[in-house]
C-alpha cells in the first residue's frame, strides 16, 4: 500500500510516516498543501493522510482536488478540531474518513488499512492463496500453518502479489506500491526482495516469474 502523509507539524508527520513504514507501507511525506498536490499529480496513492489546516494550499482544497479529479485515492482527514460539525464538514468535502487529534497510532493504522482495501476490488481482510495466509492487520504470514517471519518490505511485496489474485504484477508496480519515491527506479531491490521472499516461503516455490512481465502467485 502506498500512502502520502500531508502534515505541517514535521515531527508528527515524520513520526506517522515512520510508524506506517514499520507496518510495511510505502510512505511519502510533505509538509504543505502545495507539495501535496504536486505529489498527487505524479504518484498514485492508495491513501492520503491529510491534515486539514495546511499552509500554502489548505487541506480542504487538496481534498476537493482529489475528488474533482475522480481519483481512486482515499482521504483520511486529520484535524485538531473534533466537534461533530467539523467532522461533518470534512466528510462533505469528500474525505472518506476523519480522525481528530490527538489520536492513537493503532487507530490511525487501522483506518488507513481499511481505506486501502477500498481503493481496489473488495477483498477479505485476511488473504489466502496457494497455501499462504496473510493477515495485514496482525502482520502475520503462514504457509501451510507454519508462521513465516518477513521483513517489512518482504511483507509489502507479498501483500501486493496476494491482492493481485493471480494476475501478473510488474517490477515497476511492485516498486511503486512497496517503496517510497526516494527509491532509485533502476535499482535491483525488487528482484533481490522477491528472491529472499521465495526462500523464506520455502518449497515448492509459489512466486512465479513471468519473463518480461513480472511476478505472480
Amino acid at each position: 500500500m502506498r500512502v502520502l502523509v500531508v502534515e505541517d507539524e514535521q515531527l508528527l508527520a515524520d513520526a506517522v510516516a515512520t510508524g506506517l513504514r514499520r507496518e510495511a507501507m510505502a510512505v511519502d511525506v510533505v509538509y504543505d498543501g502545495g507539495a501535496a498536490l504536486e505529489r498527487i499529480g505524479v504518484n498514485d496513492y492508495d491513501v492520503v493522510v491529510l491534515d486539514r489546516d495546511l499552509p500554502v494550499v489548505h487541506g480542504d482544497d487538496v481534498c476537493r482536488q482529489i475528488v474533482e479529479l475522480g481519483m481512486p485515492t482515499r482521504v483520511l482527514m486529520l484535524t485538531a478540531a473534533g466537534d461533530v460539525s467539523d467532522r461533518v464538514e470534512g466528510l462533505e468535502l469528500g474525505a472518506d474518513d476523519y480522525l481528530p487529534k490527538p489520536f492513537a497510532f493503532s487507530e490511525l493504522t487501522a483506518r488507513v488499512r481499511a481505506l486501502g482495501r477500498r481503493t481496489t476490488t473488495a477483498l477479505p481482510p485476511v488473504l489466502e492463496r496457494s497455501g499462504i495466509r496473510l493477515d495485514p492487520n496482525r502482520r502475520e504470514v503462514f504457509r501451510e500453518g507454519v508462521e513465516v517471519h518477513l521483513a517489512p518490505k518482504e511483507f509489502a511485496v507479498l501483500e501486493v502479489l496476494m491482492r493481485s489474485e493471480g494476475s501478473v504484477v510488474s517490477a515497476e508496480q511492485l516498486l511503486e506500491k512497496a517503496w517510497d519515491e526516494n527509491t532509485d527506479p533502476f535499482t535491483n531491490v525488487v528482484r533481490v526482495t522477491v528472491m529472499t521472499l521465495r526462500r523464506k516461503l520455502g518449497e515448492p516455490p509459489v512466486i512465479v516469474t513471468v519473463p518480461g512481465s513480472g511476478y505472480r502467485i
